[in-house]
């Protein structure tokens, strides 16, 4: 999002980044020039009482994913603040991404006395996301399917990161074909390739050293880097190579223990988060997305844009959409140790061509994705104003 916010500023638009809360790694790469705006939370049965009270009609939906749910999601809360955005602000168009965060943006705009055209983006491949183990068990999630289903039809438009993405939404969500449209998201740029030429005090990437595996990501049960590392601990057992992990998450102790029991700690190294991971992308030998699923996996990109050889798996989400079904990169079925191994032993042996790979990232340039997404909002506020 804040990609296309620069693209947006440059060429010439107004821009608002509104936001549930304003903390995270990322605020302090807004792009200059844009008014942040930082929504209010109301209390919680305020907030289940107003999400009520935005269509009768869908009261029994929003039942137990918002008026029961024992924990309310922070962008529901923000509900009330955000109409408020909406009626004094009076933006043209909206551009909401995330399940709950395009919700409210529809029911603000139901509530509203300024009507702007809603445009939501999902990142995910929304089901399966919602089916996961960890997340079924919430009610705010096993139950949002159905209420993105009764709700996403209030939108101008859906734009999905990935074909995939976008057939799930109509195949098992429900919507109609016709509002949903694929958006690649905005990736490739001259600062990813300067970030990639940055200095990298590491020294793992020193020329000569073993090669290096690596994975970049939250440290999730999505992104099952349990597997990654049973993989690497058998690629280990006929050469030297290591391991770098690039990302902080709750099972950091539950892989620091796995790697201790495969006996490859020493061959493993888990820097946490990472401002830079491209410097990285660019000195590695293979890259490796291990998730059990995906919306349009932006480490993929990265690293063909690096010059990254890459091996992912099969997930669910954009991943062989990228990868164009292997000519671009391996893929290995989900949670396939023995695979993975031997697909990270082939691009180590016999590399994917760096030029190959580049000529695949200028897909994802966010020229592109800006080009496709101001003629979205431009036809769309067009139509709202006509609706005025």
């Amino acid at each position: 999002m804040l990609t296309l916010i620069g693209g947006f500023l440059a060429r010439g638009r107004t821009v608002d980044l509104v936001l549930c809360q304003a903390k995270g790694s990322y605020l302090g790469e807004i792009p200059e020039g844009a008014n942040r705006v930082e929504l209010k939370p109301t209390g919680g049965l305020y907030t289940r009482w107003h999400a009520a009270m935005v269509s009768m009609r869908d009261f029994f939906d929003l039942l137990r994913p918002v008026l029961l749910a024992s924990k309310i999601a922070p962008e529901t809360a923000r509900l009330r603040s955000l109409q408020q955005y909406i009626e004094d602000s009076r933006p043209d168009v909206i551009l909401s991404a995330l399940p709950y965060a395009n919700l409210i943006a529809i029911w603000a705009k139901r509530k509203s006395k300024h009507t702007p055209a809603v445009i939501v983006s999902e990142r995910i491949a929304l089901a399966t996301y919602c089916a996961a183990p960890s997340n079924f068990r919430k009610w705010r999630w096993r139950y949002l399917p159905a209420l993105v289903r009764r709700t996403y039809p209030g939108a101008d438009k859906v734009v999905a990161v990935s074909n995939y993405v976008a057939d799930e939404l109509t195949a098992v969500v429900g919507l109609q074909k016709g509002l949903v449209t694929t958006i690649y998201n905005p990736v490739v740029d001259d600062s990813l390739r300067e970030r990639a030429r940055e200095e990298l005090e590491h020294p793992w990437f020193r020329p000569g050293a073993a090669p290096v595996v690596l994975g970049v990501g939250r440290l999730t049960e999505q992104k099952d880097f349990a597997t990654l590392m049973r993989a690497f601990s058998r690629v280990r057992e006929d050469r030297e190579a290591r391991l770098v992990i690039l990302g902080e998450g709750g099972l950091r102790a539950d892989l620091e223990k796995l790697a201790n029991q495969l006996g490859i700690s020493a061959d493993v190294d888990m820097p946490g988060f990472v401002a830079n991971p491209l410097k990285y992308m660019a000195r590695a030998s293979v890259l490796v997305l291990s998730s059990e699923y995906e919306g349009l996996p932006g480490v993929l990109i990265q690293a063909l844009a690096c010059g990254c050889p890459v091996v992912s798996t099969d997930c669910p989400g954009g991943s062989a959409e990228i990868l164009a079904d292997q000519k671009y990169g391996a893929l290995v079925g989900i949670g396939d140790v023995d695979a993975m191994a031997e697909a990270v032993r082939a691009e180590l042996d016999n590399p994917r061509s760096r030029d190959l790979l580049l000529q695949r990232a200028e897909d994802f340039t966010v020229e592109r994705a800006v080009d496709k997404f101001l003629e979205l909002i431009d036809s769309s506020a067009a139509t709202a104003a006509a609706r005025q």
